[in-house]
């Protein structure tokens, strides 16, 4: 099950150019168009373990998050070069 919201995000994130976010609603209806609101509670924590894999950035108000802090509205978007590596999230 986590699989697939995995490869759902990386698939949109995969589409879009360098820097840019998607949202864990888009994430949700590409996993499940009709039924995404089920889909959407299990965005997170897939984002969360990928984030603190260095493998995806979670953002709020464009700025690196830390992924065991951040609370609202948030998005995810791969890394940048300069942030690989760093699976902590923003200091």
């Amino acid at each position: 099950m986590s699989a697939e919201v995995e490869a759902a995000i990386f698939d949109l994130l995969d589409k879009l150019p360098p820097g840019k976010s998607v949202s864990p609603e888009e994430v949700a209806r590409a996993v499940n168009a009709e039924g995404w609101r089920r889909e959407l509670g299990k965005v997170r924590p897939v984002a969360v373990g990928l984030a603190r894999a260095g493998k995806l950035v979670i953002t709020r108000h464009g700025k690196p998050a830390d992924p065991d802090k951040f609370k609202g509205v948030w998005r995810m978007r791969l890394p940048l070069p300069d942030e690989a590596g760093g699976g902590a999230g923003a200091p």
